[in-house]
């Protein structure tokens, strides 16, 4: 930034009609360097930020979600403070909360009436929606910038997808790479490949995965207990607890975290990726997506210290490669799909799936051992790791036929990661396939036996996963049968599913039957209610 925007003790507010720009900083664009900032002048400018009781109850937002996004507000608050800036800020519990985000900004309009509106642009369709319905009412000009934070723009990716039949994270992967020279030699991948998978991906076998190396960890200061009280108290009733809350709210610990997985996780990433472990919830992941969806850490200082650790020989290619690839690759893939696809995509239910999401997704109450230790991590630390999403919760959903909407909602609640634009596709396309293969090519359609591979869940667990009828029988596995079944002719026309429906033909009419009835009595069984 310029020496302007440094300037300190010289910056006063800008008397009410004198004030130049209302500068909108939301919770998830937690960056000093954004955009919206361009041009700051401290002597004319005010940064306008609102917590707003619609944001944590338009989904039943979970309690470290809140307080995650509640807290990290608040430290860059102050830190733009200690800067000599204006912050107009109004907290959750003051008496002239407006509650919603847009009531909240035009009712600051009308008091302190900037001659314009400043933002980068929003990540969420439904907040871009509401922040262009208050200028219009206020009759403000509203500057929406370009999100920096990402490596492409909505139009490269609208350019890519320009005349595609198919959209495919593969191309857009390469095209970036190339384009950023990221793991690049000689214009070409670094190793001779594109893709690492074959060397990833491995479960942790018998042994399981002996002494792991410890979650960055950052202890509550006076702010984050306050927050933490606070939401304790107005959202008693939403799910989660706060007991383990450490995640980083400012951009110094998401600099730790960072380091933390680049010395501590990231040479073992890769092999592991995929593997789950009871009572594990860490394993070898980053954690580093909260802060990276919150804008405290940037997209390519992320990339950039990946590939450094593998350029210096601390982590090898494979490892960086797929942790590469979650970034570059599938986090600006999901973004270009939900933004050149919205708002139509939010309704999307390609197999038509209409039971309702199951109650012990809220409590972790099941007899499903992957199921209930999947959730009770989520509803403790508001984290799971990609498999445990996409194949535990997301492919138990998909498998029993949930509406889609509801599984978003769940995830866009529980999750401290969790905003629109990045989970929508993922949950909605990805998980679900219910925008009918728009982002994947496939349902991922799996028995219990994936679990069974790729954990120790099964060990401990009264389901069969080798069983899709009778009292053992795996409820994933026998409602993966009855899910080929049921879209068998939908599924047969997908040749990357044409083996999986195949298998179906060696099925007797007795055994289908038995699936049929087993599948519907624990359909059945899954959208009652839990006793009080």
């Amino acid at each position: 930034m310029t020496g302007e925007h440094t300037a300190a003790a010289a910056a006063t507010p800008a008397p009410p009609g004198r004030l130049r720009h209302l500068v909108i900083v939301l919770g998830d664009q937690l960056d000093e360097q954004s955009s919206a900032f361009d041009g700051f002048d401290a002597e004319r400018d005010c940064v306008w930020m609102a917590e707003v009781a619609e944001e944590s109850t338009h989904v039943w937002s979970a309690k470290q979600r809140i307080a995650l996004f509640l807290s990290a507000m608040r430290h860059f608050a102050e830190s733009l403070r200690a800067r000599g800036w204006t912050v107009h800020y109004t907290r959750l519990d003051d008496s002239a909360n407006g509650g919603t985000l847009a009531a909240q900004l035009h009712r600051d309009i009308d008091t302190l009436s900037p001659q314009a509106l400043v933002m980068t642009a929003p990540g969420d369709w439904r907040v871009l929606q509401s922040m262009r319905t208050a200028a219009n009412a206020s009759g403000k000009p509203l500057d929406l910038r370009d999100d920096r934070h990402f490596f492409s723009t909505v139009r490269d990716f609208a350019a890519h997808a320009e005349g595609r039949k198919q959209l495919r994270l593969e191309y857009w992967y390469r095209e970036l790479r190339t384009k950023n020279g990221i793991l690049m030699e000689g214009g070409k991948p670094a190793g001779g490949q594109w893709n690492f998978d074959a060397d990833n991906r491995q479960s942790f076998g018998a042994a399981g995965p002996g002494a792991l190396p410890p979650r960055s960890f950052f202890a509550p200061d006076a702010i984050t207990q306050g927050v933490m009280a606070l939401v304790n108290a107005r959202f008693s009733g939403h799910p989660g607890t706060l007991d383990s809350f450490g995640w980083p709210v400012t951009r110094a610990q998401a600099l730790l975290a960072l380091d933390g997985f680049i010395a501590q996780r990231l040479p073992l990433f890769g092999q592991y990726e995929d593997a789950m472990w009871h009572g594990e919830a860490w394993l070898y992941h980053s954690h580093l997506s909260s802060s990276m969806n919150l804008k405290l850490l940037g997209a390519r200082e992320v990339v950039a210290a990946a590939e450094a650790a593998w350029r210096a020989g601390h982590a090898p290619l494979a490892a960086v490669e797929g942790f590469v690839r979650q970034i570059l690759g599938w986090r600006e893939f999901v973004r270009g799909i939900y933004w050149t696809q919205m708002p139509d995509y939010a309704g999307c239910n390609e197999l038509d799936a209409q039971q309702p999401l199951p109650d012990f997704y809220w409590t972790g109450q099941t007899d499903m051992a992957c199921l209930r230790d999947a959730l009770t991590q989520t509803l403790a630390h508001g984290y799971a790791h990609h498999i445990q999403r996409l194949m535990v919760t997301g492919l138990y959903a998909l498998l029993l036929g949930v509406r889609p909407q509801a599984v978003h909602e769940w995830y866009l609640a529980v999750y401290v990661d969790a905003v629109e634009w990045v989970e929508m596709p993922n949950v909605l396309g990805m998980s679900q396939f219910a925008d009918g293969g728009l982002m994947a090519s496939k349902p991922y359609a799996a028995t219990g036996k994936y679990i069974q591979r790729m954990s120790n869940h099964c060990k401990g667990c009264r389901f069969d996963p080798a069983e899709a009828t009778g009292d053992k029988a795996c409820p994933f596995t026998t409602l993966y049968w009855d899910f080929l079944m049921r879209h068998e002719p939908r599924l047969a026309k997908n040749p990357r599913m044409a083996l999986q429906v195949k298998n179906i033909a060696r099925l007797t009419p007795e055994k289908r039957a038995l699936i049929l009835q087993q599948a519907q009595s624990h359909q059945t069984l899954a959208s009652q209610p839990l006793s009080p």
